[in-house]
Formats: C-alpha cells, structure tokens, sequence
C-alpha cells in the first residue's frame, strides 16, 4: 500500500493529483467541461416527450446479459438498422466509445501481419486497444500527413494489413483530420484500412451532423467509422459503420463487445429517440460554429505558437498543471466551471483548460467568458 500513497503524493505535489467531483453543478455556472455539444442533454420537455410514446415505458431498463446472449435485442435492432440507413453500411453498437476502439483495434489487429500507424494525439481508447492487439504499432506526427505517408512507403509492403488511426475532431485541441488527403494515401496503398473515430463530430459536423466522413466525397474510401452517443447526442454507448464482414468479424472476435453487459434496451430506444432529434438541428450546428469563431478570437492572441482552430472544443494552454488548476479555480469563482486537462491525458507541457461549447449557450456567455480571461490573465 505504500507505493500507492507514495504515487498519490507525487501526483499532489505534480499538481496533478485528481479527485471526483461530489456535488452537483451550482445554480448560475455556465458549464464549459460539458461534451453536450448541441445542449440537449438538459433541454426542458425532451424526457416527457419520450415517455409519452406508446410503449416507451414498458422497454426493460436492463438488458442482464451480453449482447449476444440477451433475450432481448428490439430497441438493438432499430438503432443499428437507423444507423445503417444513416450511413448506407452496417452497424454495430457498443457500450460506450471505449469499449467501441479497444475492442475493435485489438480485434482488427490481431497478429504480427498487421501494423497499426496512429495518428500521435489519437484518444487513449485507441492507444489502449493498440497495446491489447499482437499487432507492432507506430505513431506518426499529428496530423502530419508527409509523416504518414513516408511510414507507409517503408512499411506498408511488410505486411498483409495496415490499419491507419485517426480522429476526425481532436478530443483536446479540437482540430480536425485532413479526410480526404487520408483517402488520397490510402488509395496509393491496397493493403490499408483507414478508421475514423467520429466521436466529437457526431451529432455536430457534417450534413444532419452525421460527422465528418459522411459528408467526404472520399467517404467510400473509409473502412471503419466509429461514433458515440454520450456527447452530442446526450445517451449513452457507440457503434461503428463498417462492411458486412467485419461487422460479423467483430461479433465473433471483439472482447469488449462479447463479455460485457448490454446497454439496457431502454438507453437504445433513448438514442434512437435522441439521434432523430438532432438530425434537423441545422440552426443549432451553425449557432455552435459561430460561439467557436467568437471564442477562436478571443483565445488566439492569448496562445502565441499554440495554434487555436474555431470549433467547439478550443484549448487554453497554461503550460504547467498548478497554474491551470488555479486557473480553473478562478474561473469557477467568476460563474465559469472549466476543468483542468493535465498529464497523462495531454503531453507534458501542454496542460490547459478545454472549453467545450454547446448550442445552448449564448454569444453574450462567449463574451463575458472573454471579458473574464482577460482580466484574470491579464491578457488584453
């Protein structure tokens, strides 16, 4: 027991010693941490309208079993047929994003014939499934597609499978994956497979905010599509839209899929209920897209060499883990909850505060949050 307290006083003394929040949120703070990107998760009436929907009540709150073991698999079969008419390819749902990436990157890559290149900032799920896989894996720089692309001409005739790992929204800078010069370096090479994880575009990016690839002219070109539900679209689990094959690959060889606990049938009624919703929130998208250009403005000459791009995730790098804790602790002060992110989840010397916008917010709430930065930075 001792290396644990021994652990837990570096992290303390590191500043980067974490705790779970008791509580919840004080009336009057505005809720920059949040990934309820279109503000859904708390619009008024949406529950109600729910549970008024014949038989809504009577969908069994537990699922007791695993996906392939359940004896109940309705409300499983409607959101993955929605999905799969969303997406004109198969889907597969899963309990959470989690689960999704490290039970399909370890499934997928499953011996010394494949390679998995990653993009560098990939999100930790990947890089635990990539750890879990027999596969040899490498990063390449972020978002450097040169980097990429001089990998795969090394490496990529080594092996009968490359499988190529990016984001389409960056979880913590909130830049985005060049798709369709991906597409362009996986067509030069036959033996790869492109996965895009989706999670921080579904629901937000591209047309009925179907995600980034969706909406690509190269979207053929991309095998595997992973998206969750517990951010834009205010549920719970994730699926991926992937082939016939490996769609029954996956239901034969993901872990996470086949010794787990369902969703419960009430949460995939809920996501279906939820996705129908925000498919026509256009107006809300492009709400969101301009609360990301206003905040873009006022956090670019406050992060000179940190490039900020206008989206709905922007970071504020501190640099250091005690100063954005203590930045974090005055902006609660002043009405504005935005958590720290520290090492490991970001790399050393990139600790910050991540604004997260959502569509409920006001442009007036983006300019007082300006106002506030300023005067407790002192950066004008």
């Amino acid at each position: 027991m001792s290396c644990f307290n021994d652990i837990i006083t570096r992290l303390s003394d590191e500043g980067n010693l974490r705790r779970i929040p008791t509580g919840d949120q004080a009336d009057g703070v505005v809720d920059l941490s949040s990934n309820d990107y279109l503000g859904l998760a708390l619009r008024p009436g949406l529950q109600t309208e729910f549970f008024s929907r014949t038989g809504a009540t009577s969908i069994p709150m537990t699922s007791s079993a695993s996906r392939l073991l359940a004896s109940h698999q309705e409300e499983y079969h409607m959101l993955e047929e929605l999905l799969s008419g969303l997406y004109h390819r198969p889907a597969l749902i899963f309990n959470s994003g989690y689960h999704a990436n490290t039970g399909m990157v370890s499934a997928i890559a499953q011996s010394a014939k494949t390679l998995i290149v990653a993009d560098r900032l990939v999100h930790a799920s990947i890089i635990d499934g990539m750890t879990l896989s027999k596969s040899p894996f490498t990063r390449f720089r972020h978002n450097d597609l040169t980097h990429l692309r001089r990998i795969l001409e090394k490496e990529a005739s080594c092996y009968e499978q490359v499988l190529v790992i990016v984001e389409s929204v960056y979880s913590m800078d909130g830049d985005r994956a060049d798709i369709d010069g991906l597409a362009e370096i996986k067509r030069d090479h036959p033996n790869v497979l492109l996965y895009v994880d989706e999670a921080h575009a579904f629901g937000v990016e591209g047309v009925h905010g179907l995600g980034i690839c969706r909406s690509s002219k190269c979207y053929d070109d991309i095998d595997i599509i992973v998206g969750t539900f517990g951010k834009a679209c205010a549920s719970m689990g994730a699926f991926c839209a992937v082939s016939a094959p490996l769609k029954d690959y996956l239901v034969n060889r993901s872990r996470s899929l086949i010794f787990s606990t369902a969703l419960p049938p009430m949460t995939a009624a809920w996501t279906i209920f939820m996705i129908e919703k925000f498919l026509d929130m256009d107006a809300e998208r492009e709400h969101l897209k301009v609360l990301g250009e206003r905040l873009q403005s006022i956090l670019s000459p406050m992060s000179p060499g940190f490039p900020i791009t206008a989206s709905h995730i922007q970071p504020l790098v501190a640099g250091d883990p005690k100063r954005a804790v203590a930045l974090s602790a005055k902006l609660l002060g002043y009405g504005f909850k935005v958590l720290p992110i520290r090492v490991p989840t970001v790399p050393p010397g990139t600790d910050r505060l991540r604004i997260s916008l959502n569509a409920a917010l006001d442009i007036k709430d983006i300019e007082r949050f300006g106002e506030v930065l300023a005067e407790i930075t002192s950066v004008r």
